[in-house]
This record gives C-alpha cells, structure tokens and sequence, in this order.
C-alpha cells in the first residue's frame, strides 16, 4: 500500500523549503533583494523536481515489495544551504531509505534510474511550456508583459533546476543514484548522464531570459 507518514512529509516540507531557498540564493545571484521575487518561481521547479523524484523512488521501491520512506539528512541541509554562496549546490537534504530483504543490483538501480529520470521528464515538459509561451507570445495570444516574465522565468528555471538535479544525481559516487545505476548497468547509466549532462548545458547557454 502506497503511504506516506507524517514524519516523512514533515521531512519533505522541510527539504523542500530548504532546497528552494538554496536555488533562490544561486539564482538570485546572492542578490538577496531579488530572492522574494524569485523565490515562488523556483518553488515551481524544486516543488516538482525534488518531490517528484523522492516519490518515483518510493513508488518504485513499494512496486518491487520494499517498504521506502523518505528521510532528511540534517548535515546536509546545511550544507545545501551554505553551497549557493560559492557557486554551486549541493542538493542532498535526505533521501528514500528503503527497507526490506536482499535487494540485487538490478532492482536497486532500477529504483535509483526512476528519480533522475523523472527530472529529465519534468525538464523536456517545462521547455516545451516555454517553448509554447514563446510562440503565444508571438501571436499575441498573451500581452501582459509581466505575466509573460513570470511564465517565461518560472519555465527556465523548472528546465534548468531539473536538468541540475538529473545530472547532480546521476554522479557514481557514494551514495548517489549515479553509483548504483552504473553497478546495475553502465551503459543506461551513460546514457542517462549525457542526456542530463547536454540538458544542463543548455539550460546555460541556449535559453536566454525574457
């Protein structure tokens, strides 16, 4: 049965708001002026990548009979929050602990594939959305110029938060999907990461901002 408990939303909530802000702070530029402006439109892009990737992994963990539930690693919020400041983020602030019997590298990377794999979804549907904007924008189907910034930004940065946290996790190491996708199968594990990796490329230098 497909659940989530209280401390394991409590935890989502929290990484969520946490990772926002880190994306916000990045952004922005460390500009903190600018953060309530932009903050909304990254709740967009995290509130769909990171949840979303936390629930494939769970829902994927329970359709294989594991029970799964999503915790949050303190340290790393922390650092999660103090990355932004020097450039980058580090987007760990919990992860899916599954719990059950032997679990074979197959299943594991399977699991593991489902969340960087829904950010690359979720990526491909925010640029199609701002592909759209762009050309309603065109045909003056939307001519307020403000709610034309606020689509075109929140698009771009769904696209480019997603893209991120494809490629972020898709690392082999440690503890990262990327490891146990590469230990199951290298060549998805290449595929998957080239895919991200030409996404979040773009995302810098082929999508300019309105």
């Amino acid at each position: 049965m497909f659940k989530f408990t209280s401390n394991e939303i409590r935890d989502l909530i929290i990484s969520f708001f946490v990772i926002s802000i880190a994306f916000a702070i990045l952004y922005s530029g460390r500009d903190f002026s600018i953060i309530p402006e932009i903050l909304p439109m990254v709740m967009v892009g995290v509130g769909s990548g990171f949840i979303l990737h936390e629930v494939a992994h769970k829902i994927t963990a329970m359709h294989y009979g594991y029970w799964a539930e999503f915790k949050t690693w303190i340290p790393g919020l922390f650092i999660a929050l103090i990355s932004p400041f020097f450039g980058f983020i580090f987007a760990a602030p919990g992860a899916v602990y599954i719990y059950g019997d032997y679990m074979s590298d197959k299943e594991n990377g399977i699991i593991s594939l489902f969340g960087p794999l829904t950010n690359i979804v979720l990526a491909m549907i925010f640029l199609l959305l701002y592909l759209f904007t762009m050309t309603s924008s065109s045909f003056g189907v939307i001519q307020d110029p403000w709610t034309m910034r606020v689509l075109i930004t929140t698009f771009i940065l769904g696209f480019s938060i997603n893209s991120f946290l494809a490629l972020f996790n898709l690392i082999p190491f440690s503890v990262l999907d990327g490891a146990k996708i590469f230990r199951w199968n290298p060549l998805i594990w290449l595929g998957a990461a080239a895919l991200a990796g030409i996404m979040v490329f773009f995302s810098f230098t082929g999508i300019p901002f309105y």
